[in-house]
């Protein structure tokens, strides 16, 4: 069953791993590691401690060479917006990565696979992985694939609400609030609900695990819809 998730994911990611226990122990939380009473050093964390400085290693190559006239300050701001928890965790949702993560009972039922922070850590988990199964190279690919795409996009997506802000207040458009409309769901798995005003209009709606991702969605659907407004018909 696992081999057959294990296959799965790999097809999503485009990587067919040689050492197929490397991707699992990616996956593995510790929580897991602790149920099943195996080493501890077969849950993620040595791995996501390797891909963190591989991430961090790509992606300030590629800054480097896509913005020459960038300095180092912006470069920093910029590479950590890239790698921060919430980035990471949006491009693993969009493989479906928060799917595979081997969690314990415990940790499973209080909303571990929503958490951004475990979806992150696994995300660094995998790409160590992969430095190790193949070295730099696939890593660096894997990278670009994932994580450094359509990067003006997820920028936009990423700073949402700071966007939204800083344009409503620049053109006077009123005063912007985000509601939350309902939550949805048990306890540890809450589903949250929120519409964003500009005065009293409503400019868009979002739906995430916490009201903070809600409000980014609702924000980020304005900002689409505006542009989509501006663009001639």
């Amino acid at each position: 069953m696992l081999g057959d998730r294990i296959e799965e994911l790999e097809q999503k990611i485009r990587y067919s791993f040689r050492d197929k226990r490397l991707l699992e122990r990616a996956l593995t939380h510790s929580s897991s590691a602790n149920e099943r009473k195996i080493n501890k050093t077969e849950d993620y964390e040595r791995l996501e401690f390797l891909g963190d400085a591989v991430l961090e290693l790509v992606s300030s190559e590629h800054i480097y060479r896509e913005h020459p006239e960038m300095p180092e300050g912006k470069m920093t701001k910029f590479r950590s917006s890239i790698v921060c928890e919430p980035a990471l965790a949006f491009c693993a949702r969009e493989i479906g990565v928060e799917r595979y993560i081997l969690l314990g009972r415990g940790e499973e039922a209080t909303g571990g696979r929503t958490r951004d922070s475990i979806i992150s850590d696994v995300m660094e988990a995998i790409i160590g992985a992969v430095y190790l199964d193949s070295g730099l190279e696939e890593a660096r690919d894997f990278i670009h694939r994932f994580i450094l795409s359509d990067l003006e996009n997820k920028q936009l997506f990423y700073d949402a609400k700071t966007i939204l802000q800083e344009l409503v207040q620049k053109e006077n458009m009123g005063a912007l609030r985000y509601e939350l409309v309902r939550e949805d769901g048990p306890e540890h798995d809450k589903t949250f609900v929120v519409e964003a005003f500009i005065g009293e209009k409503k400019a868009g709606d979002g739906t995430g695990h916490s009201k903070k991702a809600a409000e980014q969605k609702a924000a980020y659907e304005a900002l689409v819809r505006m542009d989509r407004g501006r663009q001639p018909h």
